[in-house]
C-alpha cells in the first residue's frame, strides 16, 4: 500500500462499479451487509446490489413519491430486512421476497409502516427486527416493522436528531444523537430519557454505536471528535475517553516520519502553495471484525470510523489508530472517482472491506473492495518492525554475557595491608595461647563437695513443643495472596503523616508488607507499621524534599534521594544513614533510584543518563571517627538515552535477576534499556501528548504468583493524558485509561500483587481502581482532602495505601462480603 499504480491485485482499494445520479446525495443514509449493498436509484428508487455475486443484476424497487434520504438493513439475515424513508413514506422491504417477485416478472413492492413524518434522516433496526427507528426533524418515531402503526414517539432534543440506534441487548432501550451535541438514552416503554450527555462538542453529534459484548456506546461529531463512554446497569453512561482523528493521525505520521508537508486534514495545495486543510467529520461507526487469530488477540476492541478523506480503524481500549485507507493522499488511488465522502457504508467479510460511498460536492456514488493486509500493523505500526529478530522480555532467558556489565564486582582495597613477618623479626610470630577456648572450665577446688547423690526423676510429663520464630517467619513467607478478593473499596485509616500539612511525594511498601515509608516534602522520611498504628519513625538529613524512597529486596535496608541531588542509603533501625552520596557524584538532580538486580547494584537516573553502581555497605561506625563512612560505591557504567534527552522517570525489577530497565524522556520517549547488551534495545516514540513523569511495571508479589507474560506489563502516566498499559513483547499500547483527572499534579500508579487491578491519584481528591482488562473505572475511592498524589498497595495484603498533597495517608481495605465474581 505505498500508493504506486499497479494492477488489480495489488491495489488495496478497487472500485467496483461508480455512476453518477439525479441528486446530490451529501449526508443521505446508506446501508450495506455483508451480501448486499443499497442505494438510492434516480432519486425515488432503490438499487440493491449483490456483493456475493456480482454476476447477478441489481435490484431495482419503486414505491416512494419522493426522494429518498435514508436507508437501513435489518439485523438478521433470514429473512433480510431493507427499510426506506422519504417524506412521504417508510417502507420495509423484504429482499428474498423482492427477488423472487422479480424473477417472476410480478411487480416487487414493500410494506408501507410510516406515512408523512417528514424530511427523514436516519433508520435503523432493532435486533430482533421487529422495531424501527426514524428520525425526522427533533422527533424520534419508533415503528412496527410490519405494519403501519406508531408504538412511541420520543421528545426531548433541542436540534434536529441527526442518528439513533437501538441496545442490541436491550430492544426497549435506544440511544439518540443530535445538532444539541448532546445524545440521550431513552426507555421506550415508558417514553422517558433514562441519561442525558452534557453538551459534548461546539458542533452537531453524527453518529453513534454501541457494541453488545462490552456494553460500550460511541459518539462522533462533525470535527472528527469521538466519544468513547461504558453502559452501566442502570444505562447510565460513564466516560471512558476521546479521540481526535486528527490528533492521532498526525501522531502515526510523526512515527512513521512520513513526507513533512502532509497534514492530518483533508489538504490540497493551491498555486501559491498555500495549504488548504478542512476537519475530519464522522460519518459513520461500523463492527470491525477479526480475521485472524493475530488479529483476534490484538485487536479485538476495535471499529472502522468513516469520514469524508478516508477510513480509519481505531483501537478503542489504546485509543491509537491501527490503520488508514485514505481516498485522496497517502496511499493515493488515482482511479478511484470519489475522493471526498459526502456518506459512506461500511461492512467487512472476513479479510475484505465493502464500502458504499458518495461524493461530498457531486452526484455520483460507488462500491469499493477494500483488501486488509494480513496484519493491522502493516501501516501504520512499524514499532514491531524497528528491531527483526529481537525479542524483548522482563525474565531473562539466557545468563549474562561474559562481557555483560551486570558481572560486575565489588573488590575493596584495604588502606593499611598486612605486613609480611617472620619469627625473630619485628611484627613477627608472637606468642599464642595454649587452649583454643575463650573459657576454660574450672578444675572445681572452689566449689563445695556433693552432699547429694544422683536421683533418676521420675513421671516426667511430656511438654507440647510450641512453634518457634523461625516457624512464624516460614508460615509467613508461604501465606499466599488472597486474589480472590474484590479490590481496595473501603476506607479503614485516615491520618496525618505531617504536622505541617506538606505532601507526601512517594511512598512503598517493604517486600514482605510489614512496614511503609513515606517521603514527604519537608525533607523527611517517615516508617510505619503497614497497619499505620503507632508513631512512626523519622529520618533527617536531606535539605529539599524526597522525590523517591525505595526498599532493598531483603527488607533490610531502604533508600531515599531529593531534590538536593543526594542520595541516602539507611539500615532499617538506623537513624544515621550508612552511605550518602552527594552532589558531587550528579550533576543534575536524581529522578529515580532504586535497589537493582537482587539488591547487588543501585540503579538511578539523573540527566540524561543510568548510572550503575556498586556499594559496599557498612553500618559499623567507629565512635571516635564518627564522621567517617565505612561504606562505599564504585560506578560501573552509565548508560545514556539515544537522543540525548532527560530522563523523566524510570523503574526496574529488583525481585528477580531482570536485565530490562525502562525509562521516559522529556522528548515524550520510552526507552528500554537491555544492560546485558549494555545499549537501548528500544524507543518507543511519541508515547505520550506530553511527557510521561511515572513509570512502574508488574513486579507482582512474593506471595502472589503471575504468568511469565505478565512481568511484561508497564505503566506510564503522563499529565492531561492519562495512564496507558503497555506490552513490551509488542512495544504497543494496550489500553488507556482517562476515567481519572490528572492536568498539573504528578499523579503516580500502581499494580496489584495479583496484577489484575490499577489504583491511581487524582486530583479530585479521589484515588481511583481500574480492573486491567476495562477502561472504565471499577472504585472510586473517595474522602480525601486534597489531590492524591501517591498510591501503593500491600504486597502480602489486599491493602491500599494513599498519600496526598496535604500529607495525609488513607489505607484502603476491601468491603464486608466484596468479592470477585
Amino acid at each position: 500500500m505505498d500508493g504506486r499504480k499497479g494492477t488489480e491485485e495489488d491495489r488495496a482499494i478497487r472500485e467496483i462499479f461508480s455512476m453518477a445520479c439525479d441528486t446530490l446525495l451529501t449526508y443521505t443514509q446508506l446501508d450495506c451487509c455483508s451480501s448486499h449493498s443499497a442505494l438510492p436509484w434516480q432519486g425515488k428508487n432503490l438499487m440493491i446490489h449483490s456483493i456475493t455475486d456480482p454476476s447477478q443484476k441489481p435490484l431495482h424497487l419503486t414505491g416512494h413519491h419522493g426522494n429518498v434520504s435514508a436507508i437501513s438493513f435489518g439485523k438478521n439475515r433470514d429473512p433480510l430486512m431493507l427499510c426506506s424513508a422519504s417524506e412521504d413514506y417508510v417502507i420495509a422491504w423484504d429482499v428474498a421476497r423482492c427477488y423472487r417477485k422479480a424473477r417472476e416478472g410480478a411487480i416487487v413492492s414493500g410494506t408501507v409502516i410510516g406515512t408523512l413524518l417528514g424530511k427523514v434522516v436516519h433508520l435503523s433496526f432493532c435486533s430482533l427486527d421487529k422495531k424501527v427507528s426514524v428520525c425526522a426533524g427533533s422527533k424520534i418515531y419508533i415503528l412496527n416493522s410490519k405494519k403501519e402503526e406508531v408504538l412511541a414517539v420520543l421528545k426531548g432534543h433541542l436540534g434536529p436528531v441527526t442518528a439513533s440506534v437501538f441496545f442490541p441487548w436491550d430492544t426497549n432501550i435506544l440511544v439518540s444523537t443530535s445538532d444539541d451535541r448532546t445524545f440521550k438514552v431513552w426507555d421506550l416503554a415508558k417514553e422517558e430519557i433514562l441519561y442525558q450527555s452534557a453538551v459534548l462538542s461546539g458542533c452537531p453529534l453524527l453518529s453513534v454505536y454501541v457494541t453488545e459484548d462490552s456494553k460500550q456506546l460511541i459518539t462522533g461529531s462533525s470535527d472528527g471528535q469521538v466519544w468513547h463512554h461504558t453502559v452501566l446497569d442502570d444505562y447510565k453512561c460513564r466516560l471512558v475517553t476521546k479521540l481526535d482523528l486528527h490528533n492521532i493521525e498526525q501522531k502515526q505520521r510523526r512515527i512513521q516520519e512520513s513526507q513533512a508537508q502532509q497534514t492530518a486534514g483533508i489538504s490540497a495545495t493551491t498555486g501559491d502553495g498555500v495549504i488548504v486543510e478542512t476537519v475530519k467529520p464522522v460519518l459513520g461507526i461500523f463492527t470491525f471484525k477479526p480475521y485472524s487469530r493475530h488479529t483476534e488477540e490484538r485487536d479485538g476492541g476495535c471499529l472502522w470510523i468513516g469520514s469524508s478523506d478516508g477510513l480509519y480503524l481505531v483501537n478503542l481500549a489504546s485509543s491509537e489508530l491501527l490503520m488508514a485507507f485514505h481516498f485522496k493522499g497517502f496511499p493515493y488511488y488515482p482511479d478511484l472517482s470519489i475522493t471526498l465522502a459526502g456518506s459512506l457504508a461500511v461492512t467487512q467479510t472476513d479479510c475484505n472491506i465493502h464500502c458504499v460511498v458518495t461524493s461530498l460536492f457531486e452526484p455520483r456514488m460507488a462500491l469499493w473492495d477494500i483488501r486488509l493486509p494480513g496484519q493491522l500493523d502493516g501501516l501504520c505500526s512499524q514499532l514491531e518492525k524497528a528491531f527483526p529478530g529481537q525479542e524483548l522480555s522482563v525474565v531473562p532467558s539466557f545468563p549474562p554475557m561474559p562481557t555483560s556489565p551486570l558481572n560486575a564486582e565489588l573488590t575493596r582495597r584495604d588502606p593499611n595491608p598486612p605486613k609480611k613477618a617472620g619469627p625473630g623479626k619485628p611484627g613477627g610470630v608472637k606468642d599464642q595461647s595454649v587452649v583454643f577456648h575463650t573459657q576454660v572450665k574450672s578444675s572445681g577446688y572452689a566449689v563445695c563437695s556433693q552432699r547429694k547423690m544422683f536421683t533418676p526423676k521420675t513421671n516426667i510429663q511430656k511438654k507440647t513443643q510450641r512453634p518457634t520464630k523461625t516457624t512464624k517467619k516460614i508460615d509467613g513467607l508461604l501465606r499466599e495472596y488472597p486474589s480472590g478478593l474484590a479490590a481496595p473499596s473501603a476506607q479503614h485509616t485516615l491520618l496525618s503523616a505531617s504536622p505541617t500539612h506538606t505532601p507526601v511525594f512517594c511512598l512503598q511498601y517493604s517486600g514482605n508488607g510489614k512496614q511503609v515509608l513515606c517521603g514527604l516534602g519537608d525533607s523527611s522520611v517517615l516508617l510505619y507499621k503497614c497497619s499505620l498504628s503507632g508513631s512512626p519513625s523519622v529520618y533527617t538529613g536531606h535539605n529539599k524534599a524526597v522525590s523517591s524512597v525505595c526498599w532493598s529486596h531483603s527488607c533490610g535496608w531502604f533508600l531515599s534521594a531529593s531534590e538536593d541531588q543526594s542520595l541516602r542509603i539507611w539500615a532499617a533501625g538506623s537513624k544515621e544513614p550508612t552511605l550518602i552520596m552527594g552532589r558531587d557524584r550528579f550533576s543534575k538532580p536524581v529522578r529515580s533510584v532504586q535497589f537493582y538486580y537482587l539488591d547487588k547494584f543501585l540503579l538511578l537516573a539523573s540527566g540524561s543518563s543510568v548510572h550503575l553502581f556498586l556499594s559496599h555497605l557498612d553500618p559499623t561506625r567507629d565512635d571516635i571517627k564518627r564522621y567517617e563512612q565505612k561504606s562505599f560505591s564504585r560506578l560501573v557504567r552509565s548508560f545514556s538515552t539515544k537522543s540525548g534527552t532527560d530522563i523523566t522517570a524510570m523503574s526496574a525489577i529488583n525481585d528477580f535477576f531482570s536485565y530490562i530497565v525502562l525509562s521516559c524522556g522529556a522528548d515524550r520517549s520510552i526507552q528500554v534499556f537491555d544492560l546485558n547488551v549494555g545499549c537501548v534495545a528500544m524507543e518507543i516514540p511519541e508515547s505520550h501528548s506530553r511527557a510521561a513523569h511515572h513509570i512502574t511495571q508488574n513486579k507482582g508479589s512474593m506471595y502472589c504468583s503471575q504468568s511469565q507474560d505478565s512481568y511484561n506489563l508497564f505503566l506510564t502516566s503522563a499529565i492531561t493524558d492519562g495512564m496507558k498499559l503497555w506490552d513490551l513483547r509488542t512495544s504497543r499500547c494496550v489500553r488507556k485509561y482517562e476515567g481519572h483527572v490528572n492536568r498539573c499534579h504528578q499523579c503516580t500508579a500502581a499494580f496489584s500483587p495479583c496484577g489484575r487491578f490499577i489504583a491511581t491519584g487524582s486530583e479530585d481528591n479521589c484515588a481511583y481502581v481500574y480492573d486491567i482488562r476495562s477502561s472504565s473505572y471499577l472504585y472510586k475511592l473517595q474522602r480525601h482532602t486534597d489531590t492524591v498524589l501517591n498510591v501503593s498497595f500491600n504486597p502480602a495484603t489486599p491493602e491500599l495505601l494513599t498519600g496526598t498533597l496535604d500529607g495525609k495517608l488513607g489505607l484502603f481495605r476491601p468491603g464486608e462480603r466484596a468479592s470477585l465474581p
